[in-house]
């Protein structure tokens, strides 16, 4: 009866290969805790890191380790690649992509040498729901997954 009010799920995709676990079990309680948002994490297996959603770049840190993208269905992702990165000062990392351009999903934002990152950090890579002020719910695929598969739904 009142369809027209439900509001459509908002797909949020893998930016890379890997496998997904949960938020929770980051070791950094700024994401296990979620004091930046809710989401889930992806253990990387290539460097290749894409846009999880369509929308424009608002955010690449000037050290390259994390981005985010605002869709125009009003949802915001952030993609912090590996934990402590940030100390790195770019070093490994290639942005693609400037703040302000628009993307698409699976477009690249970030070459990450992976190797590199492997033997400096754990690259363990929170995908965080950042402004959830308008989020109901999130449904998580905790799996193995290819870059674009879908790993949240977000109401």
């Amino acid at each position: 009866m009142f369809g027209f009010l439900k509001r459509k799920m908002r797909e949020v995709k893998a930016p890379v290969d890997g496998e997904i676990v949960s938020l929770e079990s980051v070791n950094d309680e700024v994401f296990s805790k979620k004091l930046v948002g809710d989401g889930v994490a992806i253990k990387p297996v290539t460097g290749l890191f894409t846009a999880p959603i369509s929308g424009k770049v608002t955010k690449i840190f000037s050290t390259n380790h994390a981005y985010s993208i605002k869709s125009d269905k009003d949802l915001e992702v952030m993609v912090h690649i590996g934990l402590d990165t940030v100390e790195l000062n770019g070093a490994g990392f290639e942005r693609l992509v400037n703040e302000g351009d628009v993307v698409t999903v699976g477009d690249v934002i970030i070459k990450v040498d992976m190797e590199a990152l492997r033997q400096a950090k754990d690259t363990i890579t929170p995908i965080i729901i950042s402004d959830s002020s308008d989020v109901k719910s999130i449904e998580k695929n905790l799996n193995i997954v290819k870059t674009g598969d879908v790993i949240m739904e977000v109401n």
